[in-house]
This record gives structure tokens, C-alpha cells and sequence, in this order.
């Protein structure tokens, strides 16, 4: 792989500033953030105030503890407009969740906010690597959904030549990677297997693609699926963070010259990591649920905004700014079997160990009588057509899990293809098991 170390000249001041400077510039944001929501979100005054707290009390960033949190039920309790500090025509901007699960939970942005999250994404790319006049292929869905959007403001915020080519038309996202050059992929994980697929499919040796990074996120995924992406196509793969709570993605962004975990762009977006169960602030190091506070945002700023997934803040490496942790997972996908706490991603690991099956599969929840059942259902790689070797593989799934959690499960082998492909975020949980 080509080293990508971005020109230290390149830099914004503010990445390579001391702690010190980067916390006084934190604390003064922080002070006008609490203040324009307090002032301007009907919801936050009453927040505020049934906590017994005031943004005149924000004296040290420590301070931050004393404000109540923010929920996703928060927003939809407000939906759609009631959360924004400015008045709606003002807000040149608007996205939002599916609403899936219930009402879509909306965020709107001003200009200012808009040139914001073009200026953090277009860091986010300097960091992975891609340059001014590279090409970026953004396979993020477009629409209501901050991907797409967010990625190609960005990439065009940093100089690029943007492809707007959205999810899905795998054929076609192949043959455009490779008429017109792409350097630069943004795109789910999952979907990128789907792309390599793709690629064996019609015969091209992804290693010769010209992709030289790939900025993967919105799921999450692990250093394993990393090695496979990155030795499949000889490029640099990283991580980049968001949610479109807080602004979408480019709210942290993995270095390409460390792969270490994801800097947080701490000048616009204030970390805090909590005992999902108490609340409780949890030391720099400790495993936790990661919150985020808005420092700059205008129209909807978030105060202590819960986002369920689960990491932990680092020392900066590459930058001064802090890392978070890969995301291992959310506290909303914890599954729990039997007593037993389990991530997809921990099914994940064990599955790219095994040279017999593709890393794609799915969890299947059900019930059996009083008990609760999983079932992994995984597919066999290209050229793995044996039965005796699959039952092999099965069984050395089934002993891997057991071993690292203590689970008894089922392995079901489809054949390859066999599992339904992603062109989003991938749905790694079918529970089928009884509501109520």
C-alpha cells in the first residue's frame, strides 16, 4: 500500500494544538452552546431547570456533569421542528432518520452548520489519506440520510472530484471505480464485500483497482474485516465516525499512518464516555457509552445527546485531539442469551478466522420452548463446495464461540451468495423470537 501520510503543512492549527489550548477553546464554545440552547430550545430550558442547573454554572468543563443527558426519544417527542434553536427559516437544511422504530427524529442545518460538517469531513478525508483533485466514489445512501450528502460536501470542501453514485447497482459501482479512476471509496464495510464480490464476479483482481483508500463507517466493524478489505484490495482502509444527531458523519476520523482509533474533531464536538446504567462520567481508558455535545452547531445544538454505542476515549496519537476506540458495538445491539452478553462483532471475529466461509452471515433469534436459540447463519467462500469441509468449519465456529463466550450455538452453511447482500448498513440481527 502507498504511504498517505498527509503533509503536516496540510493541517488545520487546531490538530496539532496543545491540550491546554484545545480545552480553553472547548470550555468558551461549551459556554455559548449551553446558552444558545437554554435560550432558544423550549426543551433545554425545561431540562435545564428541572435539573437545577444554568449555563451560568458551566465554570470548567467538568461542569458538564451536572446537565441532564439527551435521548433519541428526546427528539421524536419533539418531532419535527422542536428542537431547533433558530427559526425554521433559517434552516437551509433538514434530514432524518428512517423512522423505523417510530417517528423519524429530524436535524436541520443552517449555512454556517452546513460549511461546519463540510470543513470536518473534508479533515476526516486528509486524514485517511486523499488529497485535493483525488476522486471520491460515494456508495452512501443519498437522501434523508446524512451520508451521502455529508461525504460529498466534504470531499468537495477538500478539492475532489466527486462520483454521487449513491448504494446499490453493484455492476455499475465497479465499472465506474475503474472508467473513472477512484482513489477514494466511501461506503458501509458491508457493502464494500458486496463490491468485492462484484469484482470476482467479472473477473477483475481487486488489487489492481485504483482504489488507494477506502473511508468505511455507519456499522459497526472490526480490525479483522479491516485486514480482509485491505489485503483484498491493496488499499488503506479506515474508520470514520458520525450520527446524524450530532451532524452526520465526519465527527471523527481514523489516521491513516496510525490506524489507531478515530481522532474527534474535539474543536466542534465535546466526548464524554458513561456507565450506560448509572450515568456516571467514566475516567479517559474505561469502556463505556459514548456522549457527545455540540460546541458549534446553530440550528439544533445536542447537549449530553446518548448516542447507545460503546467505546472508549485514548490519548491523541497522529493529532492532539483524543481517540475514541473502534466501536464495538451498541448497547441497543447488545444481545443477551441466557445470561450471556454478545456482540455481532464478536461473532464477526471468529468468522474471519475461518478460511471456509465469506464474511457475510446473519444472527437468528429465536425460542425454543423456555430458551432462548442462536443461529449464525454464514456462508461458504468461493471454492469451498465440500460438505465434510463445511461441517468442519461449522463445528470450529460453533468451538470458537463457546470458547470466547461460553455460548452454545448453531452454525447453518449456506452456499455462496447464500446470504442476503447489504447496499446500506448491514442487518446483522433477525430476532424471531416472541414479543412481550
Amino acid at each position: 500500500m502507498k504511504d498517505l501520510t498527509p503533509d503536516p503543512k496540510t493541517l488545520d492549527p487546531i490538530e496539532t494544538a496543545s491540550r491546554d489550548e484545545i480545552a480553553a477553546l472547548q470550555l468558551a464554545r461549551m459556554k455559548w452552546s449551553l446558552k444558545h440552547a437554554y435560550d432558544n430550545v423550549p426543551y433545554y430550558r425545561q431540562s435545564f431547570d428541572a435539573a437545577g442547573v444554568h449555563p451560568d454554572d458551566m465554570k470548567d468543563l467538568s461542569d458538564l456533569s451536572k446537565f441532564p443527558f439527551t435521548a433519541k426519544a428526546d427528539l421524536r417527542a419533539n418531532y419535527p421542528f422542536g428542537m431547533f434553536a433558530v427559526p425554521r427559516e433559517k434552516v437551509v437544511r433538514v434530514h432524518a432518520s428512517s423512522g423505523t422504530t417510530g417517528k423519524p427524529t429530524v436535524v436541520g442545518y443552517t449555512q454556517k452548520d452546513i460549511d461546519t460538517w463540510a470543513d470536518c469531513v473534508a479533515r476526516s478525508l486528509r486524514a485517511a489519506g486523499t488529497r485535493s483533485g483525488d476522486v471520491v466514489h460515494v456508495s452512501y445512501g443519498y437522501g434523508l440520510f446524512t451520508g451521502g450528502l455529508g461525504a460529498h460536501y466534504g470531499a468537495e470542501r477538500l478539492g475532489c472530484t466527486v462520483v454521487p453514485i449513491s448504494g446499490g447497482l453493484t455492476p455499475r459501482q465497479v465499472q465506474l471505480i475503474e472508467d473513472f479512476g477512484a482513489s477514494t471509496i466511501m461506503v458501509t464495510p458491508s457493502y464494500m464485500l458486496a463490491i468485492l464480490d462484484e469484482y470476482r464476479a467479472q473477473g477483475r483482481d481487486p488489487r489492481k483497482s485504483p482504489l488507494q483508500v477506502g473511508v468505511f463507517g455507519a456499522e459497526p466493524w472490526t480490525n479483522a474485516m479491516r485486514a480482509e478489505i485491505e489485503q483484498a484490495f491493496d488499499m488503506h482502509a479506515v474508520d470514520i465516525y458520525g450520527l446524524s444527531e450530532v451532524i452526520g458523519p465526519g465527527v471523527a476520523n481514523e489516521c491513516v499512518e496510525t490506524k489507531d482509533g478515530l481522532h474527534i474533531w474535539e474543536d466542534h464536538f465535546y466526548p464524554e464516555i458513561i456507565d450506560p446504567e448509572t450515568g456516571v462520567v467514566l475516567p479517559e481508558g474505561e469502556k463505556g457509552e459514548l456522549v457527545f455535545s455540540s460546541l458549534t452547531k446553530e440550528a439544533m445544538p445536542v447537549i449530553r445527546y446518548r448516542t447507545r454505542d460503546l467505546t472508549r476515549l485514548l490519548p491523541g496519537t497522529a493529532r492532539s485531539m483524543r481517540r475514541m476506540e473502534k466501536v464495538t458495538g451498541r448497547s441497543d445491539d447488545l444481545i443477551i442469551l441466557r445470561g450471556v452478553n454478545i456482540f455481532p462483532t464478536q461473532i464477526e471475529e471468529q468468522i474471519l478466522k475461518i478460511r471456509t466461509f465469506a464474511p457475510h452471515f446473519q444472527i437468528e433469534l429465536k425460542r425454543e420452548g423456555r430458551l432462548d436459540e442462536m443461529t449464525v447463519l454464514v456462508e461458504a467462500a468461493e471454492g469451498h463446495s465440500d460438505s465434510t469441509e463445511r461441517l468442519q468449519a461449522a463445528a470450529a465456529l460453533k468451538k470458537a464461540v463457546r470458547d470466547t463466550s461460553g455460548l452454545n450455538i448453531a452454525v447453518s452453511v449456506a452456499d455462496p451468495g447464500g446470504i442476503a447482500r447489504s447496499q446500506g448498513k448491514a442487518v446483522r440481527i433477525v430476532d424471531k423470537r416472541p414479543k412481550g
